[in-house]
Formats: structure tokens, C-alpha cells, sequence
């Protein structure tokens, strides 16, 4: 009796580390000095290792006996708020802005993503002027969004905190993080120059595929 007892209690052990360890933090895909200078290797260490993981760790904690236990991250960004909103949030927000990225990006956007860009901002060069704009005039922390709405059209959309397209049932398709967190050990106030540095790590090889 006493073997099957035993595995019966390490299962009930497993299930309950699985309910309160839902999500695990994703390890960045290259080095942490690979993105350098445009963002140094202490930058992503406390913007990965402390705040990205201090957002899963969160949220894990506040998903124990919540309704949300079990569901995908965004189906708990589109329907729950306050402290699970903006712990799911903030961790969908982190792991899409670091897939972005790579050390030997594709420059340039190609084929129907580039087309589609041309047709709703006039060009490539364009709409980074106009998510620059959007990112240095944004008041306080948050995130800037280039996202397809439902009929196809390619916007700019400006989130203060941890706001996500998500919620609008739009299509992100990139992100600017406008948290301090992300940039003020390199630029410090210079948020301007932490942006424009940003677009020579843009690999819009992984735009294009979220798009298609």
C-alpha cells in the first residue's frame, strides 16, 4: 500500500507545482551582449533577468486559486484587469519585444508587409518617423505598437503602461518599449536616441512573419 500511497501524493505534488508555476520565463534567443551598443549587455540583463522575470513570477503567484489558472496569456490580457492584467500583460509585451530583435536583423521589410506599409504610411522610412514621434511623446511608461486592425489596415498605437493592441482585437506586429527600465542604463533621459538606436536590431524577417 505504502508505493501506491506515495505516488499518489507526488502526483497531487506535481499538479499543484504545475497550477502555481503556469508560465516559465523564456531565455533570450542570442547573447545578452549580442545587441550591442544599441543595447548593452547590463541593459538586458536587469531588463530580462529582473523586470521581464519579476512580471512571469508575478504573475504566477496572483494566478493560484484564480479563475484565470490554465488559460494562455492572451486570453487572460483580454479579459482580466487590474495587478493579472498588468503582470500577464507586461510578460506577452517582453517576450514579443525580444523575439523582435536579433544581432544580424533583415534591414528592410519585403513583399506584402512592405507593400501594406506603403500604402497606409507612404513608406518605410515614414512610419518609423511617426513611431518615434509616437514613442518619445508618450507621457510617462508604456509601449508604442505598429498592429492590424480587423479590416487589414496597418496603425500606430500608443499604450500607456502595460496596454496591449490585444485588447482591441488588433494584430501586434512590432513594439517600441518606452519603460525607463529598457533604456535608461545606456541613454539615460534620452529616450529620443534609445529609439532611433532601436530599428538597427529590428529583424523584419519576424515582422513579416507575424504578419503573414
Amino acid at each position: 500500500m505504502y508505493p501506491i500511497i506515495l505516488s499518489f501524493i507526488l502526483i497531487l505534488m506535481t499538479t499543484d507545482t504545475a497550477t502555481a508555476t503556469q508560465f516559465t520565463v523564456r531565455e533570450l534567443p542570442y547573447a545578452y551582449d549580442a545587441l550591442a551598443p544599441q543595447v548593452s549587455e547590463e541593459t538586458l540583463r536587469f531588463h530580462h533577468d529582473k523586470h521581464y522575470k519579476g512580471y512571469v513570477d508575478k504573475l504566477n503567484e496572483l494566478l493560484v486559486d484564480s479563475p484565470y489558472a490554465g488559460r494562455t496569456l492572451e486570453e487572460i490580457i483580454i479579459s482580466s484587469d487590474g495587478p493579472l492584467f498588468n503582470n500577464a500583460a507586461q510578460a506577452w509585451n517582453h517576450e514579443f519585444y525580444f523575439d523582435q530583435l536579433a544581432p544580424t536583423p533583415q534591414t528592410h521589410p519585403t513583399g506584402a508587409l512592405k507593400e501594406a506599409i506603403d500604402r497606409d504610411f507612404g513608406s518605410v522610412d515614414e512610419l518609423k518617423a511617426q513611431m518615434n514621434k509616437a514613442a518619445t511623446t508618450l507621457f510617462g511608461s508604456g509601449w508604442v505598437w505598429l498592429a492590424e486592425d480587423k479590416s487589414g489596415n496597418l496603425a500606430i498605437v500608443s499604450e500607456q503602461n502595460a496596454g496591449n493592441p490585444l485588447r482591441r482585437g488588433m494584430k501586434p506586429l512590432l513594439c517600441l518599449d518606452v519603460w525607463e527600465h529598457a533604456y535608461y542604463i545606456d541613454y539615460r533621459n534620452r529616450r529620443a536616441d534609445a529609439v532611433a538606436a532601436l530599428w538597427d536590431n529590428i529583424d523584419w524577417k519576424k515582422v513579416e512573419e507575424r504578419y503573414n
